[in-house]
């Protein structure tokens, strides 16, 4: 059974609909993708490319001699990666694009030769809520605005 998940960029300029076949995803802890995300590891979800529907085609750069990422150029958020290969049928969306990335639970490690054990099993460390930050909220106040989740 398939579900239907919507995502996309932070600003909203790249939109995207994606049938998922499952709820499985992944973190790929190799260097291009830590450096793609800005993040410890990327986390992501491997989906059929004839399975997503874009609202507009995401700006693409080569990463490396084999792949490329989407992303948006007006908010600088990655949304995915495809190998160049065209007839590769799949491709990573990344979880944080999701409007629902609760939907997906990890079910493995890629690129783990880059794992940086120290930031996996963090369950014991303290726990801060954006609200309960007295200057991050007052900015937002500031704003005229409501704390994102």
């Amino acid at each position: 059974m398939t579900t239907s998940l919507n995502g996309g960029c932070q600003c909203g300029r790249i939109r995207y609909t994606v049938e998922v076949d499952n709820d499985e995803a992944g973190m790929c802890h190799c260097r291009k993708c830590k450096k793609a995300t800005g993040g410890f590891a990327a986390a992501i979800a491997m989906v059929k490319r004839s399975a997503v529907q874009w609202s507009r085609e995401p700006d693409w750069y080569t990463s490396s001699p084999v792949g490329r990422r989407a992303f948006c150029s007006t908010c600088g958020s990655p949304i995915g990666f495809a190998y160049i290969d065209p007839e590769e049928a799949l491709m990573d969306l990344y979880i944080g694009s999701f409007d629902e990335p609760g939907f997906f639970r990890p079910v493995a490690h890629g690129g783990a030769e880059s794992l940086q054990e120290g930031w996996l099993g963090t369950k014991e460390l303290p726990r801060h809520r954006t609200a309960d930050s007295a200057s991050v909220a007052a900015k937002w106040k500031a704003a005229g605005l409501e704390i994102p989740e």
